[in-house]
């Protein structure tokens, strides 16, 4: 009963749409001197075309990537935090704020991903960047509308929606999801009830007000964990991954459980698969931000 990922607010682009700084950019490709439209260009890149490859094919479209334009990406102090700067250049979010992070390291990581660019600037390739934008441009001045968005995961968590049968997927959701609800129940003062089918539970209001206190509000660990609620359609997933109770892979394969059965039972899913691969780069990204945030 996993959930489509939901916009957290009107006109506020979803989250979901890592890394550390890598080697120089190699020498022998041009440098070009940027023009005074620079933040018309980094609009174009993230705002204006589908990253998701499947996505793109669906439309029949073919991705326009711009050339590299830069030699280094860098940071550097801006307004209490640290911006990416290309040759000098602050790197702008489609809403033409500065791409700052709160501390060195995070901020290196999304340099990272300008610098590990090869001969095109490839958004599909820069999750890191692409949430940071989000962050920036949209949780950063929705925090309560974000904060409410995964209050509702919360309420019809894919945790508490079981299978009948067979045995071996029972116990395998067993396996993977019932760690969670213990950490949930002892650590956040949540205990929550389960049915088999996907018939709706209400949930003790009492649980879901424990859980939604563990929801941050830093808006940049709020945007990564909504990021990951999306992607996994459990607020709970997220939640434990934000306070270290899982890691990002047991999270993923949780997230997986039903998919993975189906897939063992009639066969792998290539496309399916190529998608999850996409998605699974914007998770490590939302787990980066939790990690140095």
């Amino acid at each position: 009963m996993r959930q489509k990922p939901r916009e957290f607010a009107p006109g506020v682009p979803a989250i979901g749409q890592s890394a550390d700084v890598c080697g120089a950019f190699p020498a022998l490709l041009r440098r070009v001197k940027p023009d005074p439209d620079m933040r018309d260009i980094f609009e174009e890149l993230f705002a204006n075309q589908p990253l998701d490859p499947m996505e793109a094919a669906r439309r029949g479209m073919r991705p326009n990537l711009r050339r590299r334009f830069y030699a280094a990406a860098t940071i550097k102090p801006e307004d209490g935090g640290y911006a990416v700067v290309l040759d000098g250049r602050i790197v702008r979010t489609p809403a033409r704020n500065a791409l700052a992070a709160p501390n060195v390291a995070l901020a290196e990581a999304i340099a990272g991903e300008w610098q590990r660019q090869d001969e095109v600037i490839d958004p599909g390739q820069m999750p890191l960047t692409r949430l940071a934008n989000t962050i920036i441009d949209g949780v950063a001045r929705s925090a309560e509308a974000v904060t409410a968005e995964i209050e509702k995961y919360l309420a019809t968590d894919l945790l508490f929606y079981r299978a009948e049968g067979p045995p071996r997927l029972t116990a395998r959701q067993h396996e993977f999801w019932d760690p969670v609800l213990a950490w949930a129940r002892n650590t956040l003062g949540a205990r929550f009830e389960l049915v088999e089918g996907v018939i709706h539970i209400a949930q003790p209001a009492e649980s879901l007000r424990h859980a939604a206190q563990a929801i941050p509000r830093d808006p940049w660990r709020l945007g990564a964990v909504h990021a990951v609620t999306t992607l996994t359609g459990s607020a709970l997933i997220a939640l434990a991954l934000a306070h270290g109770a899982i890691d990002v892979d047991a999270a993923w394969a949780a997230a997986h459980v039903d998919e993975d059965w189906n897939m063992e039972l009639w066969g792998r899913d290539e496309v399916a698969l190529e998608r999850r691969s996409f998605r699974f780069a914007e998770m490590q990204a939302a787990a980066t931000v939790l990690k140095l945030a």
